[in-house]
């Protein structure tokens, strides 16, 4: 669709970069902080998609949700309401924040955000053994009651920390929205979309149904890079570069690599799951599909990493 259109993945450290800077205001100017580095891409040319990460979002949300039906006995929030909630308040933030950067350059202000819900599969892995934990911990003590509230609920052990719902974590497979994602970029517009990774739906035979279930920001933010002919997919995390080794005393940095040997590394094991190896499987997908180039580095390197090279470079 367009050889200068970039997909952009926004980690956690984009919106929260403190334990104790987690108000919205912190969170707004974390993310005035972000899309500093992200007109750098659009002054060099590129018109930017952008997706981001809601976990501790949902996390406060649900906490409120828990306490109102504690304290006054309001219904608990659905987490597909939690994850619409928070693409629609993280997305006006970002909307607002590369608003203004933009027009400080002299750039057209053109940003919207749309909320997006992702199809999965009814027969997806991931449903027969959830595993992502969600929500505050209980203890041993509250099983009995939340059985009864919530009867579809599974709960596990959590290192220790009490018990924590935990959901399935799907394949993204059909984004609903992108034909307007679609005419929103061919009209110029900056797009802040699928925050989360998406609302999770499922067809059947009423039409579309949001399911309780998280999934990998990364790799919708890579089904949507190919989707619409993206040429560039840049994964923000927390560090400058991948890291082969990472933690040990051979720990060694990856500049630019060539898929077949990041795909080697990560039969390897070198990347470790639900951390790095989402990314670079959605590294991986996006290059096989067409892609000409993922870059994983942190927020403040974006820039860099097209002018000076920053950051790790996975190449066809």
């Amino acid at each position: 669709m367009n050889g200068k259109l970039a997909v952009i993945a926004i980690g956690g450290n984009s919106l929260i970069k403190h334990r104790d800077k987690q108000t919205v205001e912190d969170q707004y100017k974390a993310i005035c902080d972000t899309t500093l580095h992200l007109v750098d891409l659009v002054e060099q040319g590129y018109q930017l998609v952008i997706t981001h990460g809601n976990g501790p979002q949902v996390g406060f949300i649900m906490l409120r949700s828990e306490i109102a039906r504690d304290q006054i006995g309001l219904h608990i929030v659905p987490l597909s309401s939690c994850v619409a909630d928070t693409q629609g308040a993280i997305g006006l933030q970002i909307q607002q924040a590369l608003g203004d950067a933009l027009a400080q350059r002299g750039l057209p202000a053109k940003a919207v955000t749309i909320v997006t819900q992702v199809e999965v599969s009814p027969d997806d892995p991931g449903f027969l053994e959830p595993a992502k934990p969600i929500g505050e911990f209980y203890t041993e003590q509250q099983l009995a009651e939340l059985k009864v509230q919530h009867p579809n609920w599974i709960l596990k052990k959590d290192a220790g920390r009490g018990f924590r719902r935990v959901v399935a974590s799907p394949l993204p497979c059909t984004i609903i929205e992108e034909e307007a994602l679609a005419a929103l970029v061919n009209n110029g517009f900056h797009v802040i979309t699928a925050g989360g990774g998406g609302v999770p739906v499922i067809r059947s035979k009423a039409g579309l149904v949001s399911v309780d279930a998280v999934i990998d920001k990364d790799k919708t933010a890579s089904l949507l890079a190919i989707n619409l002919g993206a040429s560039l997919l840049v994964i923000s995390t927390a560090v400058e570069q991948v890291m082969l080794n990472f933690g040990t005393a051979e720990e060694e940095q990856i500049g630019q690599v060539r898929v077949g040997e990041m795909e080697k590394y990560l039969a390897d094991n070198h990347f470790a799951p639900g951390s790095m190896a989402p990314k670079i499987e959605a590294a991986i997908d996006f290059i096989h599909n067409g892609g000409q180039r993922v870059i994983i580095t942190n927020p403040e390197n974006i820039g860099e990493a097209i002018r000076r090279g920053k950051g790790t470079h996975i190449i066809p």
